[in-house]
Order: C-alpha cells, then structure tokens, then sequence
C-alpha cells in the first residue's frame, strides 16, 4: 500500500483547484461518458465535480495569495492488494471497499494532527476520485527507451485513489497541513498549530488495510522491511533479511534456526497503529455506486521543466 501526499508544485495548490480537478476526470472524458466516476467523501458517493471544486475553493479563509489551499493524497494499493480486493468482493465491490478504505484513510490523515477538534475525516473538507488506470509519463524509463509512448496506459492492476483535501477545516478556521514536520525548539508551536508525521500516516494506510481485510502481508511487503532496507544500519538490514528468509522457510515448510535477536529498529523506523475507535464492520460495509505517477502529467510538471532549463541557461 503506497500513500503519498503531493508537494505544492506538483499539485498547483495555492488557487483555485479547478485545474487538478479537470485533470482527476480523464477517464471520465475517455472512457465513462455516459455513466461517470462521481467523486466521494464520507456522507455522498455521487458528487459532481464542479461541487467537489466548488467546496474547496469556498474553504479558504484568512489563506494568502501565497498559502496552500488544498493538498492532494494518492492512495494506491498493490496489484497484489487489488487482485485480493477482486477476488473476495468482486469487480464493483472492490472498488466500493477502495472508497471506503479511502474514509477511514481519511480518519487516520485527521487524527495525525493531534488537535483539538480534528478527530475524523468529518472534521475535514476532502473529496475523492477513483481511478482505473495510469499512464506513462515522459520521466519513464520505457518512454525514455523509446518502448512506449507517453499517454500509453500502463499494464496491470492500476486501481488507486486521489483526493483532494482542504488545508482548512470543516469549519473553516483550523489550518491543517501534512507538510508541517517541525521538531525540536519549536515543538510546542508545532503541537499548536498541528504537527504532522509522514512516515507515520503512510505506515498507518498499511495497518488499516491489513486489519480491515484480514489481508496476510509478508514481511518484504511491509513498509517496515523497506525503510531498514533503505535507512538501517548493515546490522538491522542482516537482522530483518534473516527474519524475512524464516518467513519464507515457514511459508515454503522449511525450518531455520531461531537464534537470531529481534529488531532495535533505527529512530524513525518504526510501526505505526492507528487509534481509531469506530468499530470495523461499522465502516467497511459496502458503498453501492455504480492518481500517483500519472500526476506528473504534462500540464502540470511543464512550468518545473522549463524553470530547470532556464536555470541551465543561466549559468552558462
């Protein structure tokens, strides 16, 4: 499971939204003209995009010309993830879990914060929209090889959530943003105005989905293994290597000896699990209804390129 929260360049996020949200209905313009992919939140599951844009651009007081209005975060699931979603609920329903998953992801986003007030996706102005498909983009190394075209759609199971979600409140008065890590000196500042922690918000996305449907993850699948993998030290990364091989030996009837010590995993690296008090079957029951490497789309990342090349110029 892959979350990722979208910097302010790549999401153009400091007017007005209209142009992400033209962008999030693609495959409506393409493939669903005559029943479309409505956007959804926690109460409707059939709302028009001109509302969605609507309701965020209206949720902006005391923000400057300068500040962020909105954030966008791109929940994808494994293809290994969507074919066990497909296989236990079907087509339509795997996509009707996606979309609840997504509000219990949003629960998870409130919480992060720690402020008061700020408990559930109630207490926030987002609305999400269901994707099909990915496409390649200039930046892929096949498109760069020539093997495909930019545009091309990509392979596989490619099934994910974008939302868009306000950097005010429900009421309009908090500023909440996903990008304000600050430690330290300025802790209690922080606390204050709603730190936030990444690496914990992705993790979470993990362990919802793994408890919510009962969905056996391996070890090397886990955001743990690869965070050692990429930020431990030579002896944690042999320690969860060694871990990872007796899982596998279990799995395949094969028996290792269990002397290795457990994991001190490095500051940072850690297991995240949400606190959240609604009961499970109280939020995934079906939702009937009939974006993240896709987000670097052309109309978007062209005024970063063409700053990159003027700054070559420049120092020339």
């Amino acid at each position: 499971m892959f979350i990722n929260i979208t910097d302010s360049k790549e999401a153009a996020n400091k007017g007005s939204s209209s142009g992400l949200v033209h962008y999030l209905e693609k495959e409506n313009r393409i493939y669903n003209k005559d029943e479309p992919e409505y956007w959804f939140n926690g109460q409707q599951v059939r709302i028009d995009p001109y509302v969605a844009m609507r309701t965020i651009d209206n949720n902006i007081a005391k923000l400057g010309k300068d500040d962020a209005k909105f954030f966008l975060l791109n929940i994808s699931p494994s293809q290994k993830e969507i074919a066990f979603l497909k296989e236990q609920y079907g087509e339509d329903g795997a996509k009707a879990q996606m979309k609840g998953f997504a509000v219990r992801v949003m629960d998870a986003y409130a919480q992060n914060f720690k402020r008061e007030g700020i408990s559930s996706h109630e207490d926030l102005i987002w609305f999400g929209k269901l994707e099909n498909y990915r496409y390649y983009t200039h930046n892929d190394p096949a498109v760069k090889r020539g093997i495909k075209e930019r545009g091309d759609r990509k392979e596989g199971e490619q099934m994910h959530v974008q939302v868009i979600v306000s950097r005010k409140d429900a009421a309009n008065k908090i500023k909440l943003s996903p990008m304000n890590t600050s430690r330290g000196k300025n802790e209690d500042h922080s606390k204050k105005m709603g730190q936030f922690d990444r690496v914990a918000f992705k993790q979470c996305g993990e362990t919802l989905f793994d408890e919510l449907f009962e969905f056996d993850r391996l070890l090397k699948e886990t955001m743990a293994y690869a965070n050692v993998q990429k930020n431990g030290s030579l002896a944690e990364r042999v320690q969860m290597e060694t871990q990872n091989q007796k899982e596998e030996a279990a799995h395949s009837g094969i028996s290792l000896a269990e002397d290795q010590p457990g994991i001190d995993l490095a500051p940072g690296i850690h297991p995240y699990f949400p606190t959240i008090d609604q009961p499970l079957d109280d939020f995934i029951s079906p939702i009937h209804v009939d974006i993240k490497d896709d987000v670097d789309d052309e109309a978007i990342h062209g005024r970063n390129r063409h700053r990159k090349r003027q700054a070559r110029t420049n120092t020339r």
